[in-house]
């Protein structure tokens, strides 16, 4: 059986890297990879196929660098982490792999959870479920007591003292080793928590929790193992080491200084916005009980803040690449983000090749992610209406095709 070539009819294209809406394009897919992009409605050969898409705009798929897939926000979160088992938190992110997905959510990298992450990754990779392609930083990487430890809130008894194999950092060899555990255990990039974090049941959500020399050898050690670094930071302090140490993302980046977004610029480190999820934790903060006291009053002081930052960074000329936390807030509403982007002074093109060719670029795979072109890997996706006059649509996708399958239409 001859394989069928998929010609899809573009009423509009985006091209991300010149960052203009095409008219009149179709796009013939053979196999998994974009095989050409001719001008004009190209009627398909015998035995392939045609998709209508003449009404609507299309684009490469999108990619979201801060998600949390194994899991989704709820009242009983802080207890699940003790009444669920693995099988649980697998069997429930395969529906928020499907639902992002389907949200035009092709690729994502997912920044911390149990390590069910890698496994998710590596059924999809196998054709076994749908769902994006994974970049997975496995287990995060934290201070004891910082943000990722896993054991913070415990009772003494079952307290105990994690350490590199749990992802908990406290001296340069620790540091080292816990790189090397989670090459050994399959994850993709490497995730620390630079500083305190919002949903943790510690005090603080902004002190900084690791030294420079250990931010440097996480870096150094993530390089020779062919992985780049994110940092989950709110405080000033933490972000400054972080960066210098020689991370490539920072995440939330909530009470940065112009001191830092200068270094920023300097080290090309870019901020990671998630301002979906500082909208999301505001709100779920005034619900009585949603979250431990703990959390409540650091919730409401850091949430309402990221849009405000990443207005004044993206005027600063910070790098910036899309990314929403998901899983702080519910999966597969990724697409909201681009709204509050534009709403903070982002121009809506702009917004669109933050999520395609910036994050395609720091993934290391920007020869085959994140444009329309031929010889890329066919990642494409479709909205009702023209992003760049109503950013919304991006909250409606109405097309999913990743690897030259069709997922949604």
């Amino acid at each position: 059986m001859i394989a069928q070539d998929i010609y899809l009819h573009c009423g509009k294209m985006i091209d991300t890297e010149s960052g203009k809406v095409l008219t009149e394009k179709t796009i013939i897919v053979s196999g998994n990879k974009i095989k050409s992009i001719e001008n004009g409605y190209v009627s398909p050969k015998q035995n392939d196929t045609a998709i209508d898409l003449k009404s609507k705009t299309v684009m490469p798929g999108l990619i979201d660098m801060h998600v949390h897939i194994e899991s989704e926000t709820n009242p009983k979160a802080y207890l699940e982490k003790y009444t669920l088992n693995d099988a649980d938190v697998a069997f429930r992110s395969v529906g928020y792999a499907n639902v992002t997905l389907k949200a035009g959510f092709t690729t994502v990298r997912d920044l911390g959870g149990t390590g069910v992450n890698i496994s998710l990754r590596n059924a999809i990779n196998q054709g076994r479920i749908d769902g994006p392609r994974i970049f997975t930083a496995g287990k995060a990487l934290a201070t004891t007591g910082g943000h990722a430890d896993p054991t913070n809130g415990n009772r003494k008894e079952i307290m105990g003292d994690p350490g590199p194999k749990e992802g908990v950092v406290n001296n340069v060899s620790d540091a080292k080793k816990a790189v090397r555990q989670r090459y050994k255990n399959g994850a993709d990039v490497i995730k620390i928590t630079a500083t305190g974090g919002v949903l943790s049941v510690a005090k603080s959500g902004s002190n900084p929790q690791f030294t420079i020399e250990e931010i440097k050898v996480i870096c150094e050690t993530a390089k020779d193992y062919g992985m780049h670094v994110a940092a989950h930071a709110h405080g000033d302090e933490g972000m400054q080491r972080a960066i210098i140490g020689g991370v490539k993302t920072i995440e939330h980046g909530t009470l940065m200084s112009d001191e830092t977004m200068e270094l920023m610029k300097k080290h090309d480190a870019y901020l990671v916005p998630t301002i979906t999820a500082g909208k999301e934790v505001a709100e779920k903060a005034k619900i009585e009980g949603y979250y431990p006291d703990i959390i409540v009053p650091k919730a409401l002081a850091v949430g309402p803040k990221i849009q405000g930052t990443f207005a004044r960074a993206y005027k600063k000329g910070v790098g910036i690449a899309f990314g929403t936390d998901a899983g702080v807030y519910a999966h597969g509403q990724n697409g909201k983000e681009f709204g509050f982007m534009v709403e903070a002074g982002m121009p809506a093109m702009e917004t669109i090749q933050s999520a395609t060719v910036t994050n395609a670029k720091i993934l290391g795979m920007e020869d085959q992610l994140g444009k329309l072109k031929a010889g890329f890997l066919a990642d494409i996706v479709a909205v009702d209406e023209d992003p760049t006059k109503n950013i919304n649509t991006m909250e409606n996708v109405i097309f999913v095709m990743k690897d030259g399958k069709i997922y949604k239409q």
